[in-house]
């Protein structure tokens, strides 16, 4: 038994738990005792005070009510006006989900409702709200995770073994190293190799979605001679762009069975581009880099962490997220590595500004020496307009095309971009701004919007209460139209009159953006806007640089005459722009003594290294991909 568990059991009555067990860094204590369940007189409360760790008190699963006995009486317990659609039960952990549209209702006063449950049935209650749309991929997830409920009490176990009792390796020496596999002065394929006396740990695994299957670019180094899979003790993902979790499932296909750490929409939403990704490559003829089975095994083995949650995922490394305003669920890795040795802030794609659907970025931290930042727009001329001017804009490219009698083409990327301008076409209909028109979504946008509604604390005050109320969520106005088949993708292009059409992906590499592009590009009257990052080599970047032929990448026996109207929105993007960036360095508490610059082109990140070393005086290190850089 653990050293922990020994330590607490020293402090609990004698006989009075049946079983002791890691989840992850948390320690869940069963018993049969129904008067120590219910009657415990503070002990755990105290106990969780005196080792400054998680423990969980629950019933013994043997206590617990058959489960459709409890569904029935866990129906009847609760308010017909909760709106209680669903009851799904966990039994190796003792813990029923209760989905309900009105959570507040279900909990009852000051949590009534949920202790009678748990005191009648046994079963420890926990409730979520019932998404606006249903997702198909939320469904499945949940069902993986029950299907393996005994795998992942017994995963969770190990992981919290090797968290509390795993020193395995050399302690005499105190450094840090951190090797970059990937956004090493290049946008795509971020992946960070963190190394410590006790710990490998892997910043995110993605590739570079704007090269193709066929070229090594796409990929991390994953043949870099530090880096043995067999050796690595976990993964940590910021957000689920392909170009951060990409590559993440073929780290499962060579081996690899250790945690994943995310927050709970990442992991939905980077299941969902997985997925797409496989998709996409099938239907190109192309061999994907990876099955269901092994995005399967990356479900089973993650461990999702909210914002501001710490947690210990390795015996010297802490993790605490933190809100990065770049998608939902992205986050900001921050590392507390060995007793005080050193702090650590990994922002990935941050965005230091408000937008229709998230809060900005964190700015303070409990403690700071080495920030990892991105520098997409880092470069001197990366000056974005603002929000009004951007919306300005944009009204005034669909107003133009609809008088046209045109269709306007926006590529996004699935999640966040996606979004995000769904919002802003809904709000100029609603407002007048622009006619009344269509709004098309098609690839796997709706589903990511889905998601969107089932975790409405991830975003931004005005919009969780726009979702609240179904009459006011802007995600279900009546101009959105889901494009489900290829038979109404069809109708979109022949048969519509003037509309908008908002597909993924935002590069125009792969997904249905394309197949409306091939389309639609040689009618002068139809416009494409671009809102996002065109990465150096994409189909997107081609065209946004005024190229008039272009091989059609569907039939490359055909080329294409590119003849409709080319535009470019940069304030929507989900990226910091330049001044947004010099911002949160600025602002950061405590301010870092060190700054490592990554995913930007090579200009980007020298330009902002250079502009940060003389206005702020911090040490600055931009690392070529393989490059390794001594933290401590």
């Amino acid at each position: 038994m653990s050293k922990i568990i020994k330590e607490i059991m020293k402090f609990l009555p004698e006989g009075s738990v049946s079983d002791a067990v890691f989840e992850g860094a948390n320690i869940v204590l069963y018993s049969k005792d129904k008067d120590f369940l219910f009657n415990n007189n503070d002990v755990i409360r105290r106990i969780v005070e005196d080792i400054k760790k998680r423990v969980e008190l629950r019933p013994d699963p043997s206590l617990c009510l058959d489960p459709e006995k409890a569904k029935e009486q866990i129906i009847q317990m609760l308010p017909q006006e909760a709106g209680v659609n669903e009851v799904l039960f966990d039994p190796q952990r003792s813990r029923v989900i209760i989905e309900a549209e009105k959570p507040g209702i279900a909990i009852g006063k000051q949590g009534e409702n949920l202790r009678a449950i748990k005191q009648q049935t046994f079963w420890v209650p926990h409730v979520r709200r019932t998404p606006a749309i249903k997702s198909s991929i939320i469904d499945g997830i949940r069902r993986v995770l029950y299907e393996n409920s005994d795998y992942r009490r017994k995963f969770l176990h190990k992981v919290g073994q090797r968290v509390y009792d795993g020193w395995i390796r050399d302690k005499k020496h105190e450094w840090v190293r951190l090797t970059y596999l990937g956004s090493g002065r290049q946008v795509g394929r971020s992946c960070l190799f963190l190394q410590t006396p006790e710990s490998r740990v892997l910043l995110d695994a993605g590739i570079d979605p704007a090269k193709n299957i066929d070229n090594s670019e796409m990929f991390p180094y994953m043949e870099a001679p530090e880096f043995k899979i067999d050796e690595l003790d976990a993964i940590i993902i910021s957000h689920a762009h392909l170009d951060h979790v990409g590559f993440l499932p073929c780290l499962f296909k060579y081996g690899y069975k250790g945690p994943v750490y995310c927050t709970p929409p990442t992991r939905d939403v980077m299941s969902l581009l997985q997925l797409d990704f496989v998709k996409i490559m099938k239907h190109e003829g192309k061999d994907p880099l990876y099955t269901s089975e092994e995005i399967k095994e990356v479900v089973k083995h993650t461990i999702t962490v909210n914002y501001e949650e710490v947690t210990d995922i390795t015996p010297d490394i802490r993790m605490t997220f933190y809100n990065a305003g770049h998608i939902l669920g992205s986050a900001m890795v921050h590392l507390h590595v060995g007793n005080g040795l050193h702090n650590m802030l990994y922002t990935a794609d941050l965005k230091f500004g408000n937008t229709m659907l998230l809060d900005p970025a964190v700015h303070m931290f409990p403690r700071l020496e080495t920030m990892m930042i991105e520098s997409t727009y880092g470069g001197r001329d990366n000056l974005q307009p603002t929000r009004e001017e951007s919306e300005e804009d944009m009204s005034k490219i669909i107003k133009e095309a609809i008088d046209r009698k045109g269709k306007v083409l926006v590529p996004v990327l699935g999640v966040g971009r996606a979004q995000e301008v769904m919002l802003i076409i809904e709000q100029m209909i609603r407002t007048g701004m622009i006619e009344r028109v269509p709004v098309f979504v098609d690839g796997m946008v709706w589903d990511v919007t889905a998601i969107h509604t089932a975790y409405p604390e991830y975003l931004n005050m005005r919009v969780r209460k726009q979702i609240f109320h179904k009459d006011h969520n802007p995600f279900l106005s009546d101009i959105f139209k889901r494009v489900g088949s290829v038979k109404e993708r069809k109708e979109v292009i022949e048969e519509t009159g003037s509309c908008v059409i908002v597909a993924t992906s935002g590069m125009l590499v792969g997904g249905a953006s394309v197949e409306y592009f091939t389309q639609l590009c040689d009618n002068p009257r139809n416009t494409i806007i671009f809102v996002s990052y065109q990465g150096e080599g994409s189909l997107g970047r081609r065209v946004q640089r005024g190229e008039k032929e272009l091989i059609n990448p569907h039939n490359p026996k055909e080329v294409l005459q590119v003849k409709m109207q080319i535009e470019t929105v940069e304030g929507f993007s989900g990226h910091s722009s330049r001044k947004q960036l010099m911002s949160f360095v600025h602002k950061c508490l405590p301010r870092p003594r060190k700054i490592i610059f990554n995913h930007g082109e090579a200009t980007r990140c020298l330009d902002f290294a250079s502009s940060i070393y003389k206005m702020n005086h911090i040490e600055t290190v931009v690392p070529r991909n393989l490059e390794t850089v001594r933290i401590v």
